[in-house]
Parts: structure tokens; sequence; C-alpha cells
């Protein structure tokens, strides 16, 4: 199929606005690959230190310096319930390595925190930091030049983006993805919802509360909502990262453990001694970003890939903006209905085809691109297959072309939107993100007055009193990277939800972060540039008319322009946001982090060279 005209010009507005910066970052992965990533760059002294521990057989493969090593990068803990499962990977793909005659070493862990457990605490101020610590951590396990591939373990919010991000700042290295699963289902998302309203609004205690939430979070693998987790997945999936089908196969199940062992196998095929090289900085190129936005947006994924997916693409010297998703969005159909945005939970959307099937799809419709490099080689449409266990092995089979479940997945000819669901606002407010898949159309567009917080404790306190039973947009501002490190205010979703479901026309307008488990209360976030960069929801009084159209792309403060361009920004203390719990050691990040368009980030893009000189 001939890809979409509006996809195709999204591509190639950023190829072109991308090329020094690209072609700088290429030249550098070339140049790494031709310096070589073989033993025989090391002193005797540096291999001997790094195989001193290794079991005799792999260490006296490693003295020949010639057979593939494969680096293990894992984010295993055991608190993390998505990450327990990698306790067990290691031995595996040390085992799958050497029965294709190479070696793995266990290279370096990561950090991993759980945003579940930090939602509405201090230690939510390090989530997003998190990502770039756990980029750069991945960089230290790396550093020791003793590699020729590598197989990441990641799955939740921070903690694959880091991972990519720090792959990709060794892209000479070929790398595969390798997942842990969703956990089987538990109760309903729907009846999850309910519980956490019935709690806010007094009506049963934390005892039956934790008793649901117990219910729905109740094993390991990930939680089964499509928030920014298997949002990753996905996105994993459509770059061809991962094995086909590789996301969503339950954990500590033979499949699972026969996917583990592939991909380690696969590792070693595509490291340049298995002749098959494929390094992970080809692989993430510009037209592999656009497919990864595409599946996005057709799944309803998390609005934080808004920020992840830019500072993926900024690593691989790849320059997107929140413009090229709205464009996007315009044309990518929405094809699943997976909670928030549906009643379903992963398991079913992979029962009902998966993301191989979204996959396909899209390439039917044009709107992803076929001609890129995956793990498997060249061509996406290779990864439109779901994998099945023969014996010990892994085989794949094409998928049926019918949804198994037309209520979760559909095919593209009849999708549950033309469109993608991800807008772009913006206004006299600035820019911000909505996504409004998961918003009824008569919520869509909301006038009303602003009540001002400068933080989330100020709106829940202002709820449990009772003082916000009316229609109003709630700004909630110095929520910015800059200002506090950007926390999702995912904890707000319940009371906004109450007052909605009681007729209340409200709105959430912030320049923090929700999380992709929110969904049916319109949320104007990531408000770019941010109050402490200045931003205008520093000029917000309460009382002021806020305007938010999501049809239309309009956020705006009605307030006459003599008298918003003559107000001074409101100041807020912050100083009790630096200290505890760690983030002052963060205070680094806070001052050297980018702007949400700009991907959050603490680094910047590869400099340019002169010719000559890369």
């Amino acid at each position: 199929m001939p890809i979409h005209p509006a996809v195709a010009a999204v591509t190639a507005r950023i190829i072109e606005r991308s090329k020094p910066y690209r072609s700088a970052y290429l030249a550098r992965v070339d140049a790494a690959r031709e310096q070589g990533v073989h033993r025989s760059a090391l002193s005797c002294t540096n291999l001997a230190h790094g195989f001193a521990a290794f079991p005799a057989n792999d260490k006296l493969m490693l003295k020949q310096q010639k057979v593939p090593s494969v680096a293990i990068v894992s984010s295993y803990n055991d608190m993390l319930s998505a990450h327990q499962p990698f306790e067990r990977f290691p031995p595996i793909i040390k085992d799958a390595v050497r029965a294709v005659g190479g070696v793995a070493q266990f290279a370096g862990g990561t950090p991993a925190m759980c945003d579940g457990v930090t939602q509405g605490q201090p230690g939510m101020e390090l989530s997003l930091f998190s990502r770039d610590t756990i980029a750069m951590a991945t960089a230290v396990a790396l550093s020791h030049n003793m590699f020729d591939a590598a197989v990441y373990l990641g799955i939740c919010d921070k903690i694959v983006p880091g991972l990519l991000i720090g792959a990709l700042h060794f892209g000479h290295l070929p790398a595969v993805f390798i997942p842990g699963g969703p956990m089987t289902s538990g109760i309903a998302n729907s009846e999850k919802a309910r519980t956490r309203q019935l709690y806010a609004q007094g009506k049963i205690g934390r005892a039956e509360l934790l008793e649901e939430e117990s219910r729905s979070y109740h094993g390991p693998g990930t939680c089964t909502f499509y928030g920014t987790a298997n949002s990753n997945q996905m996105l994993m999936e459509a770059m061809g990262l991962h094995l086909p089908g590789a996301a969503f196969i339950t954990p500590n199940t033979p499949l699972r453990d026969a996917l583990t062992h592939e991909a380690a196998r696969h590792a070693v095929r595509i490291s340049a001694e298995g002749g098959q090289y494929t390094p992970v900085g080809h692989v993430v190129d510009e037209k592999a970003i656009v497919n990864a936005i595409a599946a996005l947006l057709a799944t309803g994924g998390s609005t934080n890939h808004t920020l992840h997916l830019v500072a993926i693409a900024k690593a691989a010297g790849i320059v997107i903006d929140w413009d090229d998703f709205n464009a996007l969005s315009a044309v990518v159909p929405l094809l699943a209905r997976i909670y928030p945005n549906g009643e379903a939970d992963v398991n079913h959307f992979h029962a009902a085809g998966g993301a191989g099937f979204v996959i396909r799809e899209l390439l039917k419709i044009g709107a992803m691109h076929d001609d890129v490099m995956t793990v498997l080689g060249r061509g996406l449409h290779a990864h439109c297959v779901e994998p099945f266990l023969d014996g010990e092995s892994v085989v794949w089979k094409s998928l049926p072309e019918a949804s198994g479940d037309e209520n979760v997945l559909r095919t593209a000819d009849a999708p549950f939107s033309r469109d993608g669901g991800l807008k772009l606002l913006t206004g006299n407010l600035g820019r911000a993100v909505i996504k409004i898949s998961a918003v009824k159309p008569q919520h869509r567009l909301v006038e009303a007055p602003a009540i001002v917080f400068d933080s989330q404790e100020a709106f829940l306190q202002a709820f449990k009193q009772g003082d916000l039973d009316r229609d109003f947009v709630a700004v909630v501002r110095y929520q910015g990277p800059r200002a506090n490190g950007m926390p999702e205010l995912h904890s707000l979703t319940p009371e906004l939800g109450v007052l909605q479901d009681a007729g209340r026309h409200v709105a959430l307008v912030t320049d923090g972060r929700m999380s992709g488990a929110s969904g049916k209360v319109p949320a104007a976030i990531h408000v770019s540039p941010e109050v402490l960069a200045g931003g205008p929801l520093g000029r917000v009084r309460t009382g002021d008319m806020i305007r938010l159209d999501a049809e239309a792309g309009v956020l705006e403060a009605l307030v006459p322009v003599t008298e918003w361009e003559s107000r001074r920004m409101e100041a807020a203390d912050l100083s009790a946001n630096h200290v505890g719990m760690g983030r002052e050691l963060f205070a680094m990040f806070r001052a050297s982090v980018s702007a949400a368009e700009e991907g959050a980030a603490t680094f910047g893009l590869p400099p340019v060279l002169e010719r000559g000189n890369a």
C-alpha cells in the first residue's frame, strides 16, 4: 500500500529538520563500528578484569576474542510486579547465547521505580528524571567496550524509554528488547475506577479500597490497563525492537521463556560476528519514529509518549514536535479500545489480535512505513504475525483477518474513530496536548471559571472541604520539569471524575503530566512553556474564564488582551519540593531540563560536526 500523503509529508518534514543532527549521529555510529567493539581493543589487563569471574568455558571463549559477547542490561527488582519476572531471565539468556556459540554477561542494572506506588507522593517528583538516570546507568553498563550486542530487560513507564535512550547512545551495538509480559487479568478496570470514586466520596473506607486494589494488582507482570508501561511495549513492537508478538505474553509461561530464549539467540545473529549486523542506531530512524507515533495513536496510548518519543528521537539525532503528533493523529484511525479508552485490558487486546494486528492494519492503509529496518531485517510486515509454541521452540503464524473481538480491536476500514484522538491545543495559555479518545464528545468543550492551585495537595484539600461542587477549570501550575520534576497528577482523577459524573463541567489545565491511565475528564497537560520558564499559566487568576475546546484545538484565557499582557507572573515557594525523599540530589536535573515539547530531557541533540571530523 502506498504511504498516506499526510504520513509521507510528516516524515519528510522530520527528515529535513533532522538532517544535520541525524547525519552527525550516524557518522558517530559508523565510526564506532569501524573502531571495533572487539576484545582486541582492550589491553590484557582490561580484558582480564572483564572476565575474571566468568565460568571457565566462557572465559576461554572470550580469550579467543572472536565469539559474539552479548550484554544483559536489566531493570530487575522485585518491588515492581512487571519487573519481578526478570529475575529468571539472565540464566535463560546466557544458556541461549552459549547454544549458538557466544557468551553473555550481566553488564549492569538500572533503577526502576513504580509510578503506581509514588502517585501523589513526594517520590513521584523523581519519576520523570529517572528516565534519564536509567539512560545514564545503561551507558555505564555498556562503557566497558566488552560487547558486540545487547539485550535490554524493561517494561514500565520511564524504564523502556530510558533503556532505549541509553542504547541509542551506543547506536553501533545491535539491540533486542525483551519484555516480561502483563499479569493475568484481575477485576475489571471499570470496577476499580468506581471503587476509587466511592473512596474519594467517603462512601467506603481504606480497607475496602485496598482490598479492591489488591484484586486488580495481584501478581507478577505489568498492570493490565493501557498506561505508559503497556504503551511502551506496543511501541517496541512498532519500531521492530521486539521479536514479533512478544509484548503481551504473560510471565512465567513456557511461551514467555521460549521468546526470551529466542531473543537472546537473535541478538547473536544480528551482531557483526553473527553475520546479520543490525545496529540499533540504524533501526531507530525517522520512519521508525513515525511508525511509533502511529501505533501510539491507533491504540489510544499514553500521553507520556509526547515526551518520551521526543527524547528517544533526540537521542538518535531526530527532531520531532507536537505538530507532528497532531498531524498524524488527524489521519491515523483509532483501532483499539483498551482501558481507560474502553473496558478491555491488554490481555483481551492481545487475544483479539494484539500488536501485530494493529501494525498490519496500519500498513494496509499506508499509515505506517514498511520499508524500515527491524531486528528481523528489512520490512515491518514481518512483524504482522503472532508467536506460538512448537515443542520448546517459538514459531510464528499469520494473524486472522478478522478481529477476535470487535469491541476491543477493529480493522482499519471499520475503526472506532477516524482519528487518533490526540490533539494539540494552542492559545494564549501556551501549547498543550490532550487525549480525547476516552473523553465523551459532550465533555470535549469546557468554558468555565478558573480555580488556581499551586499543588495537587491544595486541589485535594479544596475537594475534601466541599469547595469544588461547581463548574470550573482546575489550573494546577508549577508542576513542570523545572519546578518539581513534572509529576503525574493522576491522583486528581477520581475527584474530577466524581464532579463530572455529578453533572459539573470540569477540566484540568496543567504544566504537569497525567498518567497513561487517565482519560475521561478533559485534561490539557504538559502546558509549555511551564510557569517557571515564564509560561502564561502564571498569569491566570481564579475567576478568569478558561476555554478548552479539544475539537478545535483551543486553550484560551478569555481575558482582555491589554489586561492579560499587563499581568505579572505569580510566584510560588517551591523550596519544599526540592528537599526530602532524595529530591535534593536531582537539583542538576531541574536546572538543566528542556521544555516538555523538547522531551523534558537533560541531554541535547548530537552536536553537528564539520565534514571529516566525525
